[in-house]
């Protein structure tokens, strides 16, 4: 039966690759992989580090790279739960016809995932439609990696939150809704977040009910950009000192490479 491993190969770094990611890469025939075309400027650099990473596991080759097209979608759509769900399915429908017609019954597929297989990625939801429909048998490992979450923290040498603490991980869509960050949770890491929403807690009133806004009240930002890569950028401080800086820093940035990914651990000051 055809076997597909879901490898997750961190933020970027080559280095993050552990040692069981190596043994199932070394022990895969087929690599499938969205290619994302000219149109999205990650999807070159984001293949490349795929490559790399292959040229430093499998050095000899053996193996098959199967290139698996993008599918098109709103990126500002009216029902953002109905749009995300259409471009699983579809994308279920392209990773069911290359298992079936291009990965033999007895062999092993992977899937490189950026990161970590489990957070903000849509690779095991996919495969879970596909296995779903009936129509192609496989089993299935999946491989942890180092998030962007340990990255960010790793980087700016800090821990992700103080003693006892909770610890919410969100993104920018939620962070601004009304109980996107709720009172009594100190901590918040937010991840894709195209929208700089940590502006917004500037002027917002502080949920736990301080004197000031929620920006004037102490909030600390540990922001960072392409973490893990040679081109890493990292911010910190006091929301209310460096929002202009990281906006300014990741606009730079898009403008440099055409695409960004970022990540930013909020904090509230003890009461």
């Amino acid at each position: 039966m055809r076997h597909v491993h879901v490898i997750g190969i961190g933020t970027g770094d080559p280095g993050h690759v552990t040692a069981q990611a190596a043994s199932a890469i070394a022990a895969t025939d087929a690599f499938l992989v969205v290619d994302k075309g000219g149109d999205d400027g990650a999807g070159p650099d984001l293949e490349a580090v795929r490559r790399r990473i292959l040229a430093d596991h499998r050095p000899d080759g053996g193996y098959r790279w199967i290139a698996i097209a993008e599918v098109a979608r709103d990126r500002t759509p009216g029902d953002y739960g109905g749009e995300v769900r259409s471009w699983h399915h579809q994308r279920a429908d392209r990773y069911e016809a290359a298992l079936r017609d291009e990965v033999g019954e007895d062999e092993t597929a992977a899937i490189l995932v950026w990161g970590d297989p489990s957070l903000y990625d849509s690779t095991l939801r996919i495969l879970d439609d596909v296995a779903g429909r009936g129509t192609v048998a496989f089993t299935r490992t999946v491989i942890p990696g180092i998030t962007s979450i340990s990255a960010l923290a790793a980087a700016h040498q800090i821990p992700l939150h103080r003693i006892g603490e909770s610890m919410l991980t969100t993104t920018g869509r939620r962070l601004v809704a009304p109980d996107g960050w709720p009172a009594g949770i100190a901590n918040a890491i937010v991840m894709l977040d195209a929208d700089c929403s940590f502006r917004h807690l500037l002027d917002r009133p502080d949920p736990d009910g301080a004197d000031g806004p929620d920006g004037g009240d102490g909030i600390h930002i540990w922001w960072g950009a392409y973490v893990g890569s040679p081109d890493q950028l990292l911010v910190a401080g006091p929301l209310a000192d460096v929002a202009d800086q990281i906006v300014r820093t990741r606009a730079d940035a898009v403008a440099r490479h055409g695409w960004i990914m970022d990540i930013y651990l909020l904090r509230r000051p003890t009461t």
